[in-house]
């Protein structure tokens, strides 16, 4: 069954593939997967949804002038022409209701959105997070703290949609495309929200990284738990765990359980949650996971089992190395992106991991996205006994050179600098550094077109991207 949406003839991008059947959307996801991953080990079938429609927890709206009237909805993909609307048929129902009160509040205190060019404006975005139980955080995002009638604002939206459970305002003045800033004070309420996933529970705030599908997550994080074969006497290491989700998962079925996460923010959510739920086996460390994965690895760390969850990007070469020095019966690597994950795994089999299996779990529907987690070992060899030589030198780094795609280049640049750049950025950094480029991304559209230059902060972004990649 497929559905039509007003926006996607003008193209907002958010769900690509909705003209397609979901039968036919998992059997594209499917073979995509046997042919990247097949020759590693067997493809478990997609496991999809019964019904793919409005499953996610999160949204994302920008506010903009219409003919002297506000107005919020999602960009055109590519550019920053707003499409207002709020029935959108991936986000929750209650989070399309919840952005209508937004916008109804915020017209009731005559707000003005915030304009780019000019610099004027009260709003620029929301961000709105909801949980299973009804419950919604609304982000405000501002370009200053001075938003004159915010309690007006609060009242007035908590009288039409009373499942408010808190509003944030969010300070970002900076002129990036990152939605939010640094800065964030409550308006109402405690300035999160509680979810449950797992028979847990886990506080949500506007920066948080949550799963944006709560349904399929369990899906994935079940059967990542059951590819761990916890016994309950482990140690457990969590890498890249943002607020603790699957690290705090497999507490209660572990001895031990340390999580490493880079972002302040979320190892202090990682601490509370795991307060919040009683798991005393559990502690974090505020670390970038291949610094603190290498360290660990000379100081003789050998936990019994890694999850790995990575961004978009994969792990790093230092990374891989680092498990493999742990010598962990498995590992359990987590991925939102089937080549950086080939790539990964291909490094691991030359550490003497191999993949056994993968499991696939569709958690976007109607886009070309798939999470895919895969068990590695070492099969019947006690790995503890096994010596592990490694060095950089020995890695073949081919797999990052030929392998970072512009999404994995954007995705890099997002997650270090929190800057946006297109494909055309991209391709003129390249271009300067001697890196052949298809035609069609370094030339206007027509004869008398102006090509916009990529700017110095984001060349330096893309440029960093590009030496982590190893593509310079």
């Amino acid at each position: 069954m497929t559905k039509t949406c007003a926006n996607f003839s003008q193209k907002c991008g958010g769900c690509p593939l909705l003209a397609t059947s979901y039968a036919d959307q998992l059997a594209q996801k499917q073979a995509r997967l046997q042919a990247l991953l097949g020759k590693f080990a067997p493809v478990e079938p997609v496991r999809g949804m019964a019904e793919p429609w409005h499953y996610r927890n999160k949204a994302i709206a920008t506010f903009a002038m219409r003919q002297g009237k506000l107005v919020c909805g999602l960009y055109a993909e590519g550019t920053h022409r707003v499409l207002p609307g709020s029935d959108c048929l991936l986000q929750g129902e209650i989070l399309n209701r919840t952005l209508e009160a937004v916008l109804a509040a915020a017209r009731g205190c005559r707000w003005t959105a915030y304009d780019e060019d000019r610099r004027t404006g009260l709003v620029r975005h929301v961000v709105l997070r909801g949980t299973r139980d009804g419950q919604v955080l609304v982000t405000l995002v501002t370009p200053s703290p001075n938003l004159p009638g915010s309690r007006n604002f609060c009242a007035a939206l908590r009288k039409t949609a009373p499942w408010v459970a808190s509003v944030v305002q969010n300070i970002n003045p900076t002129t990036t495309s990152a939605v939010l800033g640094n800065r964030e004070k409550a308006l109402y309420g405690p300035g999160h929200v509680l979810d449950t996933l797992c028979g847990l529970r886990f506080a949500i705030s506007s920066r948080s990284f949550y799963q944006v599908n709560p349904t399929q997550t369990e899906v994935l994080y079940k059967a990542a738990l059951e590819l761990a074969g916890l016994t309950g006497q482990e140690t457990v290491v969590d890498a890249y765990c943002g607020i603790g989700t699957i690290g705090l998962c497999a507490a209660p079925h572990a001895k031990r359980m340390i999580g490493i996460e880079r972002n302040p923010a979320a190892v202090r959510d990682a601490v509370a949650n795991a307060r919040r739920n009683g798991l005393r086996n559990a502690q974090f460390f505020c670390a970038d996971a291949t610094e603190w994965m290498m360290q660990a690895a000379g100081e003789k760390l050998h936990p019994d089992v890694v999850f790995l969850d990575p961004p978009r990007a994969g792990s790093t070469p230092e990374c891989i190395g680092a498990v493999a020095r742990m010598a962990p019966r498995r590992v359990v690597y987590v991925s939102c992106d089937p080549e950086t994950l080939a790539r990964d795994v291909a490094f691991f089999a030359k550490q003497g991991y191999r993949a056994q299996k993968f499991v696939p779990v569709d958690l976007f529907p109607h886009t070309r996205h798939v999470e895919t987690v895969v068990l590695l070992s070492k099969g019947e060899i006690d790995s503890k006994k096994v010596r592990v030589e490694f060095s950089l030198e020995d890695m073949d780094m081919s797999g990052f050179q030929n392998d970072a795609t512009y999404g994995q280049i954007k995705e890099r640049v997002l997650q270090q600098t929190g800057l946006k750049v297109s494909s055309l950025y991209i391709a003129q950094v390249k271009q300067k550094y001697g890196i052949i480029e298809r035609e069609n991304y370094n030339k206007p559209k027509s004869e008398n077109a102006r090509q916009p230059k990529c700017p110095p902060e984001k060349e330096a972004a893309i440029t960093e991207a590009l030496k982590f990649f190893g593509m310079i």
